[in-house]
């Protein structure tokens, strides 16, 4: 109990020494080159359309990326308008019933494809780490 409190102690006071070795002296570069370029491994060798541009950005605004943003579907104000998304209520969109052949829950699987109810004896076997079956 006492011999890890005391290896700790030892650790905390023991200077560090790194695995690693550097050789030479470090240095900052003095230019660096921050324009966009091509991977090496590119099939074409060359940027996408309109990369150079804006630093990268196709738009010129905020605003404007947001117009045209999207995260789990549309950002645009849609949302409630005479059409878009939230225009009709779901009850309009019609029954939610899967095709054939297609189900939504395992119980509505034919009874050959469901899952085997498990016996007492393999509960018994689960709860107690295996120890039930041999004693």
């Amino acid at each position: 109990m006492y011999a890890t409190r005391v290896l700790r102690q030892a650790a905390a006071h023991a200077e560090r020494t790194p695995l690693i070795r550097f050789i030479g002296k470090r240095h900052i570069p003095e230019h660096v080159d921050h324009t966009p370029q091509p991977h090496p491994a590119s099939p074409t060798g060359a940027l996408p359309a309109g990369s150079g541009q804006n630093g990268g950005n196709s738009h010129a605004s905020f605003s404007s990326y947001r117009d045209h943003a999207q995260q789990h579907g549309p950002l645009r104000k849609t949302i409630g308008a005479t059409s878009g998304i939230g225009a009709q209520s779901a009850s309009h969109l019609g029954p939610v019933e899967p095709p054939k052949g297609v189900y939504f829950d395992r119980n509505q699987l034919p009874a050959r494809f469901r899952r085997t109810p498990l016996t007492a004896a393999e509960i018994e076997a689960v709860e107690t780490g295996g120890a039930a079956l041999f004693g």
